[in-house]
């Protein structure tokens, strides 16, 4: 990447995953400082994940300036190789990399289609994007591009997007540090220098094949044991639940103490063309983080609504709901039984009832055959996908999705 003089905007970040890491260009400084970015200082990446695992108390913003960090390491690789990444592209995918994540909202995952809904956080990321790109007079042209995969070099957008990102190599790298879960480190080094581009799509040159295969499996490991370990679950389904009390009791009328950017969020529902039309609502949206929240639960911890209240003691103090994951469909006759039991318990109504006992679903799978692939690159420049490559695990098996059911209910009713 061709030298800059901007000394004064030449900061080395500590970063305890990967060390001494840079800003790479002036641009990449600005958005960093911008307030649209630094909002993602208070957005952890794990949501409520540290109610099982103390120390994932991580944020979105560090987990942009690391994948930044691999991106820059990516880019040297392949040019290395002898792939033309020009300098208007090289910073276009930095950008894009850097803001991937800039549209999530307030504790990420958990709340994405409660807070906002039918409003996925990479369609607000975008539309901020756009909205950085003026105030910065078109200098994210070719970040956007990338960012939609409109680019002409499909590759860049797979850098930033696919099954094979490097979104998901500081993620999994990152998360396993901070939550401790072993399981999930990966080699993202090897991963990275094995990185190849053949016929405009990634590949991986095929000595790297084991690092893929410990990828696919630490991927896996850690969404059952870290993203969607049953307790960590409890807890998000609690804050959940939370909000959509809150929602329906100030859509009644019902007086909602809470900051009027979020009270504009817990009486409307807006659609994408207004987060993109209406500036209150953008700005609203970009005014919101998990400290807001927080400061919520606690002051609603004392309102007359017995359900919002005793849901938000509960998260407040750690108080979880009892959860039971299994490979079978929950029995209706005992989910209707527990529904009976806090009705009678907690003098409450039906509608009362849902917000204390629920059932559902969870799915995942660690490889997707049907989206874009992750090549292996071979010596006599054959090409193939990891799951007919793969020597050491049967791919196939891990890329079938795994569903599994739960019913969750306070504890107290099982006495």
């Amino acid at each position: 990447m061709e030298q800059n003089t901007f000394s004064s905007k030449r900061k080395i970040f500590n970063d305890p995953v990967y060390g001494f890491i840079t800003i790479p260009h002036e641009l990449i400084f600005d958005i960093v400082q911008h307030p649209y970015f630094q909002r993602l200082r208070r957005i952890t990446q794990l949501g409520l994940t540290n109610l099982v695992y103390p120390g994932a108390n991580h944020t979105r913003f560090q987990h942009a300036l690391g994948a930044t960090h691999l991106m820059g390491s990516a880019i040297e690789v392949l040019r290395n190789k002898g792939k033309e990444i020009t300098h208007d592209e090289a910073l276009g995918v930095l950008s894009a990399i850097l803001l991937h994540d800039v549209g999530h909202g307030p504790y990420s995952h958990t709340l994405e289609s409660t807070l906002v809904e039918g409003v996925h956080h990479e369609t607000i990321s975008k539309l901020i994007i756009e909205k950085l790109n003026r105030q910065f007079e078109g200098k994210l042209d070719t970040a956007i591009s990338i960012f939609k995969g409109e680019y002409h070099k499909n590759f860049l957008h797979q850098l930033v997007s696919s099954q094979l990102d490097i979104d998901r190599l500081d993620y999994l790298k990152r998360d396993s540090f901070f939550t401790g879960v072993s399981e999930g480190v990966i080699g993202s080094d090897r991963i990275i220098k094995m990185l190849d581009v053949v016929n405009d799509e990634l590949a991986i040159e095929a000595k790297g094949i084991y690092s893929i295969e410990k990828f696919i499996v630490a991927r896996r490991l850690m969404y059952w044991q870290v993203y969607l370990h049953k307790t960590v679950l409890a807890a998000e389904f609690l804050l959940t639940k939370i909000l959509q009390r809150a929602k329906q009791l100030a859509r009644e009328g019902s007086k909602i103490p809470a900051p009027e950017t979020l009270k504009l969020f817990l009486k409307n529902t807006y659609t994408e063309s207004q987060f993109a039309n209406n500036q209150e609502v953008f700005s609203a949206f970009l005014n919101l983080d998990d400290y807001d929240i927080l400061s919520c639960i606690k002051n609603w911890c004392n309102h007359p609504d017995k359900v919002l209240s005793t849901l938000s003691n509960n998260l407040i103090n750690r108080k979880l709901n009892k959860i039971i994951l299994q490979n079978e469909p929950i029995d209706q006759n005992k989910l209707d039984e527990l529904i009976q039991k806090a009705k009678t318990q907690y003098r409450i109504s039906d509608i009362e009832a849902s917000y204390l006992v629920y059932a559902g679903d969870i799915s995942n799978n660690a490889y997707n055959i049907e989206e874009d692939r992750i090549n292996i690159l071979f010596k006599n420049g054959k090409v193939a996908d990891i799951a007919e490559a793969a020597d050491l695990l049967n791919i196939s098996v891990l890329s079938k999705q795994v569903t599994k059911h739960f019913l969750c209910f306070p504890k107290e009713l099982l006495q």
